[in-house]
């Protein structure tokens, strides 16, 4: 009897202990299918947001490769590109910002890729503006190439006017200055000996000729204007060189565009009034015997000559 007692109780705490590993192994079962389930949702969720973040930064790639297209564009239009080139780096900020970032929103990024689309269709209403422009631009220019070929033969001819113009104005101008030249006449050559007694002649010793004294007449012109006035003095002597002393008072002066050597010059204040001009000269040195010449020249014109002889 009591062996019956004992064994009822062991089966009771056989049972009791089934029971309790029956719910702990539900339990259990319950947690792993539960943690499965929270594991597989998670999954979803990080695989739905790789593919987001890689369809934003498609369209943002998409959106650059088209605005590279409309800065060439644009360009090559002669359009300003200004606005362009700032957008485009900001779009490459946005694009670094969505690299570096794992949690920016991505209903931002679709808010900035709208703005970005508007963008890129306003410049296209640019672009064919700017098309439209340039074919207008070209068609002026065929035009004004088509009057500019008509042009040119008469810009030829226009220069040819011209050209026989000048021609004829430079030879009419020579021809004025050329009659306003001063006139140089009765050109005298006389001696001064070293007590300063002038003498006239035919021809002169050596030894008494210490200085020329040098007299004409400048002649009256109403084309010639009454101001100072530059004559330069040549004296050849019987060789036709020039006799000079660049240490007394000799120089060079210009005519018909060569410098050429004078003995000596003087300034006359012309009168226009057939005025007496004299001029007095030392060489220094003993004249050699035989002919000299004296030339008078102004303004690059030669105005009169003289002459006298040294025996």
């Amino acid at each position: 009897m009591e062996s019956n007692s004992q064994k009822s109780k062991t089966n009771g705490a056989l049972l009791a202990a089934l029971i309790i590993m029956t719910g702990l192994a539900g339990v259990s079962s319950y947690l792993y299918f539960d943690q499965k389930k929270v594991s597989e949702g998670q999954e979803v969720t990080i695989s739905e947001r790789v593919e987001e973040l890689s369809t934003t930064r498609v369209k943002l790639d998409s959106i650059s490769t088209a605005l590279d297209a409309k800065i060439a564009e644009v360009q090559k239009l002669g359009g300003d590109i200004s606005e362009l080139q700032k957008v485009k780096e900001q779009l490459e900020r946005d694009k670094a910002s969505l690299r570096r970032g794992s949690r920016v929103s991505i209903a931002k990024y679709e808010a900035k890729i709208k703005e970005y689309e508007a963008f890129l269709v306003e410049k296209d209403t640019l672009i064919a503006n700017l098309q439209r422009e340039n074919v207008t631009l070209a068609t002026n220019v065929k035009t004004l190439d088509e009057e500019n070929t008509g042009l040119k033969t008469q810009r030829q001819q226009l220069r040819d006017s011209v050209t026989t113009f000048v021609s004829q104005n430079q030879e009419l101008s020579t021809k004025v200055t050329r009659a306003a030249a001063l006139k140089a006449q009765n050109v005298k050559v006389y001696s001064v000996n070293a007590k300063g007694k002038v003498k006239e002649d035919d021809s002169y010793k050596a030894k008494r000729l210490d200085k020329i004294k040098l007299v004409y007449t400048l002649l009256d012109n109403p084309l010639t204007k009454e101001e100072p006035k530059d004559v330069y003095v040549r004296v050849l002597d019987p060789t036709g060189a020039v006799v000079s002393d660049m240490a007394n008072g000799s120089g060079t002066f210009t005519v018909d565009g060569n410098e050429t050597v004078y003995t000596t010059k003087q300034t006359v204040n012309y009168t226009n009034n057939n005025q007496n001009v004299e001029l007095l000269y030392s060489r220094g040195i003993p004249y050699k015997p035989g002919k000299y010449t004296i030339e008078l020249y102004s303004e690059g014109f030669r105005i009169g000559s003289g002459e006298f002889a040294v025996r």
